[in-house]
Formats: C-alpha cells, structure tokens, sequence
C-alpha cells in the first residue's frame, strides 16, 4: 500500500474501469470530472489544480489524464506527490499503452479517434458541424470542417468490450456517416485495461513505477516536456 493517502481525479471516461478495479480502502477521495473540460484545456488545466489544491493532507495524487492538448502542462504538486499516465491523451490509455497508440499512428496516422467519452460529451465532428452551423450558418460551417478534417483517412471507435461496442456503434455510425465527405473510412477498436490496471497497481506501490508513467514530488510540477518520448 501506499505509504501516503492515495486521491484519484480522474476523467469520467475512465469512471467505470476506476470504480472496477480500485481496491478497497486504496484511495480515500476519488473525483470524476466532466468529459467537455478536454475541449478548452485551459479549463481542464484549470479544473484539475483547483481539485488538487483542495486536498489538505499531503497525499500521493493519481490523475487520470493523459497531456490532452497541453491540459495538464503547468499543473503544480504543491504539497502532493503526482501520478500520470505518460501518454499525449486518454486514447493511448484507452488503447491500454503507449506501444498501442503508437502502432496504430504509424499504421494510419490520419485517425480521429472516437470513445464514449467523446460521444456522450458532444466532441466529435458531426456536433461540431452542428454548433458551426448554429454560430456561422451553412456555408462557414462547412468551410471551417473542411479545414480541419480533410487530411484525416479514417474515424475509429475505440471500445473496452463487446456491450460498450454496442451501445456506442449507432452513435459512432452516424458520424461516421456525416465523415464520409471526406473519404474517412470507419473502424472499431478493441482497447485494454492494461494501462488503468498498472496505474492501481503504481498507485498501491510507487516503487513500481515505470517508463511509461511520470511521478512528480512535493513541490515540482508538470510540463509538457516530461510526456515527450
């Protein structure tokens, strides 16, 4: 067990996976911030140090991000020590490593990737299109997703399991639809746990810590630098 008080803030998208594997009595706080804070990550960032700075015991804090746009550069330990996945966002988690991600870049690196995260908050192109067209009207709106989706080769969901593929495949299809436009072809992905397994694990015993997750003591704070491989 962790010698300190253990404290998960963590986004939502990870909430069922948290609550599955989380021992018993391991974190005595755990807070689950909403999916839309990835959208302006100046807000995320902003989120996450006004819950680390309210926790009052020096405690082994474990977040459940990845950098997500820069989102997490600039947050300050404080008192705390810090626990981060050392991925660019939560899909390389999603996908259960950094090798993963990795793989699947190289293979198409023209991927907008999908989750339920994503889809229950509104973060995908077909609502966007939507809320440009609400704010520019048809033919702005159009122009502005052509500028920044046009490069992109394929639209994936990425699932942990056969009933979340399920549930989200309508949803994801009807995206998927809208992103024919520009010839993205669609695909689903089987994630992992393993990512989320090893964080518990790390969190249970620091000394376990590895390449692929970055500890920052009292005092220190994160950067963007230190997610870079």
């Amino acid at each position: 067990m962790s010698a300190q008080p253990v404290v998960v803030i963590a986004c939502k998208v990870f909430q069922n996976f948290i609550e599955a594997y989380l021992p018993d009595g391991l974190a005595g706080e755990i807070t689950f911030l909403d999916y839309g804070l990835h959208a302006v990550p100046r807000n995320l960032k902003s989120a996450l140090q006004e819950q680390i700075d309210r926790v009052g015991e020096p405690s082994l804090i474990v977040l459940g991000y990845g950098l997500c746009g820069n989102g997490l550069h600039g947050i300050k330990a404080g008192p705390h020590t810090l626990l981060v996945p050392r991925t660019d966002d939560c899909i390389a988690i999603l996908l259960g490593s950094y090798t993963a991600y990795q793989r699947e870049f190289t293979d198409t690196p023209g991927t907008y990737y999908l989750s339920k995260g994503w889809l229950e908050s509104g973060t995908n192109p077909l609502a966007e299109y939507r809320k440009y067209v609400e704010k520019y009207g048809e033919k702005q709106a159009q122009w502005l997703m052509d500028t920044q989706y046009r490069h992109y080769k394929r639209l994936a969901l990425v699932v942990q399991n056969a009933a979340d593929r399920e549930k989200y495949r309508p949803a994801a299809l009807e995206v998927a639809a809208y992103c024919e436009r520009w010839g993205l072809r669609y695909e689903e992905i089987l994630g992992s746990d393993a990512m989320l397994l090893r964080l518990i694990e790390i969190a249970a015993g620091l000394a376990q810590a590895d390449d692929d997750f970055l500890v920052v003591p009292p005092g220190g704070a994160l950067t963007q630098g230190m997610f870079f491989r």
